[in-house]
């Protein structure tokens, strides 16, 4: 016989509590010096000062963009556009692995 689809019943063996050890003791650590943590901010601010400084656009890439407009042979498929529009407001991305 053929088991129908849908919710099958669980019996109280499904739901045995697993054991549990005993959880190890917590150290509390010190807090680090001031020398080094002004050290590490002053560091990351000169990382991150020239990456704010400019957005990362490729330039090459945007300049043949508007040149295909231009010209009129930039491909514009209206179901590729509500696709991806579907897709922002859904916040779905199709290329991330389900």
């Amino acid at each position: 016989m053929v088991d129908p689809i849908g919710i099958k019943g669980a019996t109280s063996i499904d739901r045995k509590p697993a054991p549990v050890a005993p959880a190890a003791a917590v150290q509390v650590s010190q807090p680090a010096d001031d020398t080094s943590v002004t050290r590490a901010s002053s560091t990351l601010q000169a990382l991150s000062q020239p990456a704010a400084a400019s957005a990362p656009v490729d330039a090459e890439r945007v300049s043949k963009i508007k040149k295909a407009i231009q010209d009129g042979k930039f491909p514009i498929l209206p179901s590729t556009i509500a696709d991806r529009l579907l897709a922002l407001k859904l916040e779905w991305n199709p290329n991330e692995a389900a």
